[in-house]
């Protein structure tokens, strides 16, 4: 882990996340609780079946979450700036459930479990928010799991990348959005529960169409709205 020698230091919150939706003191109390942290790209905040409880808040970069499934490491989520991980083991003192490694330079505060809990002791706004948190989760994985028996592949595709663009995405000039997170083939095939051959064929399509440009680890969305169609999702009325 790396750690740059800054210490409770309460960074200026990220626009969206967990963070951006706490109250402001409870936010600078919470982060000036935590050990400001600088995670090199492929470092792993976090290791599955760890038996470590603190959590980590990120301030800068994104992650990628994984859980290893028969010795193939599955990508189940990303996180980005403003974002929480580690917080079940946290709650729960149980073994992390989860891989978290940083995609590029992360920038985190690390606090520990007591620490954590105390702050939502004394502030049941921010407990709500991390049960509410739990839950989006929860609800976000189930839904991953109904697509599997609703979607065909290609479908599933645009899904998932239509919520990684509209949380992950920045506005690029020409009206596209650059998702900023490298998506392999093979991450994207575990995440939505098919065959890397089967992935390659649904991007192909949607480039096809000129929903997307693709390119290694690399996906932009040329057709944003058009892509919300293609996924059965409804338009976004602050395009």
């Amino acid at each position: 882990m790396g750690v740059d020698g800054v210490t409770r230091r309460p960074d200026a919150p990220p626009a969206k996340g967990f963070l951006a939706r706490l109250p402001v003191a409870v936010r600078r109390e919470l982060l000036g609780r935590g050990r400001r942290c600088r995670y090199e790209p492929g470092e792993r905040l976090l290791l599955e079946g760890g038996t470590d409880t603190h959590v980590v808040l990120l301030t800068s970069g994104f992650v990628k979450v994984t859980n290893n499934v028969e010795g193939v490491e599955a990508l189940v989520a990303i996180r980005g700036a403003g974002d929480i991980v580690g917080e079940a083991a946290a709650l729960a003192e149980q073994p992390r459930m989860a891989s978290v490694t940083a995609c590029g330079v992360v920038i985190g505060h690390l606090v520990t479990a007591e620490a954590f809990r105390h702050v939502l002791g004394r502030h049941p706004d921010a407990a709500r928010l991390v049960t509410t948190t739990v839950a989006e989760r929860l609800r976000w994985a189930n839904q991953r799991r109904a697509d599997f028996v609703a979607y065909p592949a290609e479908v599933r595709v645009a899904r998932v990348l239509v919520e990684i663009a509209g949380t992950y995405g920045r506005q690029a000039d020409d009206g596209s959005v650059v998702i900023d997170v490298p998506l392999s083939q093979p991450e994207l095939a575990t995440m939505i529960g098919a065959a890397e051959a089967t992935v390659h064929k649904a991007l192909r399509a949607l480039r096809d169409d000129r929903l997307i440009r693709s390119g290694y680890r690399r996906i932009d969305v040329l057709d944003p709205q058009a892509l919300r169609r293609m996924a059965h999702e409804p338009p976004d009325l602050t395009a």
